[in-house]
């Protein structure tokens, strides 16, 4: 097992909503567990070959637990499936320590929060630091269902339950007037988003149509499609001297695999950053939606799991 993971136990699972598995995690012998921002996730090693990465959505003031919603999902990987068949109470778990590619930005005006389903589980977290700040905030939290959605009774019982506005059923997509709940942007206002990939394009084509930039919207998502098409392409490693051709509909990852070059990957869909890369030579088609639009623009790096080439040869510090 990698260095940077810890040993953890299922203290308690708690099914909540529709096909939402809550685990509290913490150490087997009632330690404290490293520190945590408000945004950040951990790797869990559902086997060795399966890594999945999770939003942790306990208050990082609590230092004894580590909080995670994980969503059941036909349509996933195998990695939710995988989490909700085979853990229980009082199972050993490896998980990575923190990291935070979502942070909150210190010394905000206003944060407003937006959570759609699943997605609300980052946003608990930020909630949680935010109103020990005692800063200005609100969380909307959009469901399909009162009773689809988890998490909902632990937010109406926090402290900072007056900031919280659900959204369920018709009458809350109705409720979430962006226009509304945005209003007229300024510098120091900020928009956090998450949730699933059309709730949050809505969200942020919203944002930059009332005029607020792009460095003022913050996203993470979940789970995106990943599009593998388009010509060949050459990659030269550069540390190693190995040269590899991909093909369509083949990764970076896969490709450089078969020379023996084994690349650390976790999300496989250009979601968590993992896999990222100096680009030397070359540019990148980038397919990603870990980089931000200005990071795409220099093209001097690339998330190899799914991001492809413009040029016929990419040439890459690894």
């Amino acid at each position: 097992m990698a260095e940077d993971t810890i040993k953890l136990v299922v203290k308690r699972r708690q099914e909540q909503g529709h096909g939402i598995m809550v685990l509290d995690l913490v150490d087997a012998a009632g330690g404290a567990l490293p520190a945590f921002s408000a945004g950040a996730h951990v790797d869990i090693h559902l086997s060795p070959e399966l890594v999945r990465q999770y939003s942790l959505c306990s208050d990082p003031a609590q230092r004894d637990i580590y909080r995670l919603g994980i969503l059941k999902d036909a349509q996933s990987r195998g990695g939710s499936l995988a989490a909700h068949a085979t853990l229980k109470e009082g199972d050993e778990v490896f998980v990575s320590l923190p990291r935070n590619h979502f942070p909150l930005v210190g010394g905000a005006r206003r944060s407003i929060l937006i959570g759609g389903g699943i997605g609300i589980t980052p946003m608990i977290a930020m909630a949680h630091a935010l109103s020990a700040e005692g800063a200005d905030f609100e969380l909307h939290y959009r469901g399909r269902s009162r009773e689809a959605c988890a998490f909902v009774d632990e937010l109406a019982a926090s402290a900072f339950s007056d900031r919280v506005h659900t959204h369920f059923g018709e009458e809350g997509a109705a409720s979430l007037d962006l226009g509304r709940i945005l209003g007229a942007p300024d510098s120091g206002t900020h928009v956090y988003v998450c949730g699933p990939a059309g709730f949050m394009s809505w969200v942020i084509d919203s944002a930059k149509a009332l005029g607020f930039a792009d460095e003022a919207i913050h996203r993470e998502f979940f789970q995106v499609e990943t599009d593998s098409s388009g010509a060949a392409f050459e990659v030269e490693a550069r540390r190693t001297g190995a040269t590899v051709r991909v093909e369509e509909g083949q990764s970076i990852v896969d490709a450089l695999a078969k020379v023996g070059i084994k690349v650390k990957v976790s999300c496989e869909q250009g979601v968590c950053g993992t896999c990222l890369c100096d680009v030397i030579e070359g540019t990148p088609d980038h397919r990603d939606v870990y980089l931000t639009d200005e990071e795409k623009m220099d093209n001097d790096q690339i998330l190899l799991c799914c991001s492809r080439a413009r040029t016929a040869r990419l040439v890459l510090d690894i």
